[in-house]
Parts: C-alpha cells; structure tokens; sequence
C-alpha cells in the first residue's frame, strides 16, 4: 500500500472557499486502478495560513505513479491554477510506503 500527500498553505479567511473547490471538484479517481480512498484534512492555523492536506490510498506506488502519467490525472488537474489567491505557495508532495 501506498499513501500519497499533497500538503496546501491556505491564506486564512479562504478556508472555506479551498473546502468548496475540492467538494466541487471531479477527482476522476473513481475508476483509475490501484486506487483505495480519498480524504482532504485540515490541519492546525499558524499566523498565516491553514495546513490542509489531500491524502490518498494507493494498491502500491506505481499505481499512483501511472495515475499521475494518465488522462484523469490531467482532467482532474486542469483548473488547478484558477484559485491561486487561496493558496501560500505550491503543494508539498509527500509519498509513503505503508510498512504495517
């Protein structure tokens, strides 16, 4: 198994509008092989922003790894520059192999 992590700075007072966008959002995950859950969490507020991240479950790394080489990965990811003004930054990749 394999858990991949994108962690987001988010401008606080936008909170709820990054909620929304990936409420609203297709994540065309449902049918990509290999692929186990999804969830967005929140984390703690600093001074000046919110920590969120996406946190998804994979069969094994090369599944991720070709989800992020196909169609849906690019689907999903076309309007990810929209709402730049929600955001510190870019996205911090983090990827895991479960161990236990």
């Amino acid at each position: 198994m394999y858990i991949a992590m994108n962690r987001f700075k988010i401008v606080i007072g936008k909170e709820k509008k990054f909620e929304k966008i990936w409420l609203n959002r297709d994540s065309h995950l449902n049918n990509v092989k290999g692929f186990v859950n999804f969830n967005l969490i929140k984390g703690e507020t600093k001074d000046n922003h919110t920590l969120y991240a996406s946190h998804s479950t994979w069969k094994s790394e090369n599944d991720f790894i070709n989800w992020t080489k196909s169609e849906s990965f690019r689907l999903a990811h076309k309007n990810a520059g929209k709402n730049s003004d929600v955001y510190l930054g870019h996205p911090e990749f983090e990827g895991f192999n479960i161990v236990i």
